[in-house]
């Protein structure tokens, strides 16, 4: 049976975990009362999830190796994050983390062999991705676990095809589920999938794989540059993402994870960063399909660790020292008025959009921010929520009546 994701009148609001001490090197000792000291933040706001990233090589270091001493020490972070009645996404293959990529040695050096392509990697990941499913479901509080963290990030290094690549996902995201029925298996690819033509990875595996799509929302990918920190093609970009899979989907019910959102610097500043969080929010929450925001992310980078691109260092919603910020105190007050109450959205009109992402991935470029179908949508979006349909469902009453839609509006 596969489980079922919350109602449409529950939003959930979480973090992606990133540990206040030690970035996620803090796996190599790892602490669990600096665990506890973490997750007492995240409860104290009002969130009531965490996405959670053990480092593949570090659990998996040989190809017929996992340890189990990795493993328990991801199933102890599990256990005091329900003692702050915090449910959990388990991330398996990182994979790719704050720009630096984290792969055993059996897929590197001499040895150099695709994770997408090689079949051998292919069995090792696959009894890795078994071996520590099985062991998660046997936690209550844990609700899915996602193949890896944006692994389309681990190519060019790793050679792959769009055919390649969704084989090669559809195969793990099978032995998840066989693995652990009753937890959500999904997958997550960062925005590439969506914007960029020559991507080998699909968008329609975004909507197909998995029990949900997730969608990853960075505004700078190009968005800020358009309108800068609190302009609407800033603050709409989430809705829009979330749109793009809701209308690329096969499923009109299928709901959409906001699974990585964030208000990176320098595209939003400190002084600007509250606002965006109140005016992005507020968008992305009145869209049916979403299922839940989850942040990126919790803590923020210690200076003293070295080499990460700038931005990374400031994504926390608390400081290294457990302070809140502004931004935060703002995320908290909206989970309180959202959990409670949603947003009732009866109906809306929809823009259509003649590119079929499904069949015509080298089309994505006219989707991407500053095409002139993003540019249409934006503007039409500052009157009120406005969906997205694909040209050959803009006729099918059924399908727009299940997508709430009760006006097909088509660009000039």
């Amino acid at each position: 049976m596969t489980p079922q994701p919350p109602g449409p009148s529950t939003l959930r609001f979480g973090a992606n975990y990133v540990p206040s001490s030690g970035w996620f090197y803090s796996w190599l000792d790892f602490s669990a009362d600096a665990a506890r000291r973490d997750f007492a933040d995240l409860a104290e706001i009002g969130l009531d999830h965490v996405r959670v990233f053990p480092i593949w090589p570090w659990i998996q270091p040989n190809r017929t190796l996992i340890r189990q001493r990795g493993v328990d020490d991801l199933l102890t972070l599990i256990d005091v994050a329900a003692e702050f009645d915090l449910d959990v996404s388990v991330d398996l293959l990182q994979g790719h983390l704050s720009s630096f990529d984290f792969l055993p040695s059996w897929v590197l050096t001499w040895h150099q062999r695709s994770l997408f392509t090689d079949a051998a990697v292919r069995d090792g990941i696959a009894e890795y991705v078994d071996r520590l499913t099985r062991a998660v479901a046997t936690r209550a509080n844990v609700f899915a676990v996602t193949l890896g963290n944006e692994v389309n990030n681990l190519w060019p290094s790793n050679a792959t095809t769009l055919e390649a690549s969704s084989q090669w996902a559809a195969e793990l995201i099978e032995v998840a589920r066989t693995a652990a029925p009753r937890l959500l298996s999904l997958y997550s690819l960062y925005d590439g999938t969506w914007y960029d033509p020559g991507h080998p990875f699909a968008a329609a595996d975004n909507v197909d794989l998995g029990d949900l799509t997730t969608v990853h929302s960075w505004v700078f990918n190009g968005v800020s540059a358009i309108d800068g920190p609190l302009g609407p093609a800033t603050v709409s970009h989430e809705d829009y993402l979330v749109e793009l899979a809701a209308a690329t989907a096969s499923d009109p019910a299928r709901p959409v994870w906001l699974q990585e959102v964030g208000a990176p610097r320098p595209d939003i500043g400190e002084d600007d960063a509250p606002a965006f969080v109140r005016d992005m929010l507020d968008a992305v929450t009145r869209n049916p399909a979403l299922w839940g925001v989850t942040w990126w992310c919790s803590h923020d980078l210690d200076r003293s660790l070295a080499d990460f691109p700038d931005r990374e260092y400031d994504l926390g919603l608390f400081t290294v020292d457990h302070q809140i910020k502004p931004a935060t105190r703002e995320l908290a007050a909206i989970v309180r008025e959202r959990r409670s109450s949603r947003p009732a959205l009866s109906s809306r009109p929809a823009l259509v959009c003649d590119v079929d992402l499904r069949t015509e991935p080298e089309r994505r470029g006219e989707v991407a921010p500053g095409s002139p179908f993003h540019s249409e949508w934006v503007r039409l979006r500052q009157a009120g929520p406005l969906a997205i349909v694909g040209a050959d469902r803009a006729a099918d009453s059924e399908y727009l009546t299940a997508r709430g839609i009760d006006t097909v509006l088509t660009t000039a």
